[in-house]
């Protein structure tokens, strides 16, 4: 076997380039306690937690679907625990971020406290996507099959995640072959959905982190 888990690798990086610019935000404009405008409060807050909601989904999606799929493909070759352990400690770190999203909405201004909870959950996940990509990205391409694998991700996208936010956050870190490779696969809808599916969420971007107050 050597399947290319290209879904699961491209959500890493659609989630650690949302870690450095969330995080960099934060730190900027707690430092400078900068009062923004109420639309622009919102906007911010409401991608917070947008992002908080799309990690929950990614590792418990990976809880319950793909370890139990890659445990009983790969035995003893596989052990999960350190990584099941790295996921049970975000729940409560995003909830932080989640409370002080709901406190920049009020108050229009980003805390120190948020802030902080932003960079520490940039350290945590950089260290454990790389400990992930490292030790299990190896294993599904050995022993998960193309069919195993294509049912994990059919389970995946059952569970309900906001596809407004999360297609086109993977599009913008997708390079050039695997958007050809995408379209080639999906077809005219596929074609339609990475032409037009960016265009809201740019201007989205534009007002959580463009510089107008």
């Amino acid at each position: 076997m050597n399947n290319e888990p290209t879904g699961l690798l491209l959500a890493h990086r659609a989630m650690l380039r949302d870690l450095d610019r969330c995080a960099e935000l934060a730190a900027g404009l707690a430092t400078a306690r900068t009062l923004l405008h109420r639309k622009r409060a919102a906007a911010v807050a409401d991608y917070f937690t947008d992002f908080c909601d799309s990690i929950h989904h990614h590792h418990s999606a990976e809880d319950d679907v793909l370890w139990p799929v890659l445990e009983r493909a790969a035995g003893a070759h596989v052990d999960l625990t350190e990584l099941t352990d790295d996921h049970a400690v975000l729940d409560p770190k995003l909830a932080r971020i989640r409370a002080g999203a709901a406190a920049l909405k009020a108050t229009c201004v980003v805390s120190p406290e948020l802030a902080t909870d932003l960079a520490d959950l940039r350290d945590t996940l950089h260290e454990h996507i790389a400990d992930e990509e490292r030790t299990i990205v190896p294993l599904i391409k050995q022993y998960v099959s193309d069919d195993e694998w294509n049912r994990v991700e059919a389970s995946i996208r059952k569970r309900g995640a906001k596809m407004s936010f999360e297609v086109p956050r993977i599009l913008a870190v997708s390079t050039a072959g695997e958007l050809a490779e995408a379209r080639k696969e999906g077809g005219i809808p596929v074609a339609l959905m990475i032409k037009l599916m960016p265009l809201p969420f740019r201007r989205r971007e534009a007002r959580v982190f463009g510089a107008a107050r």
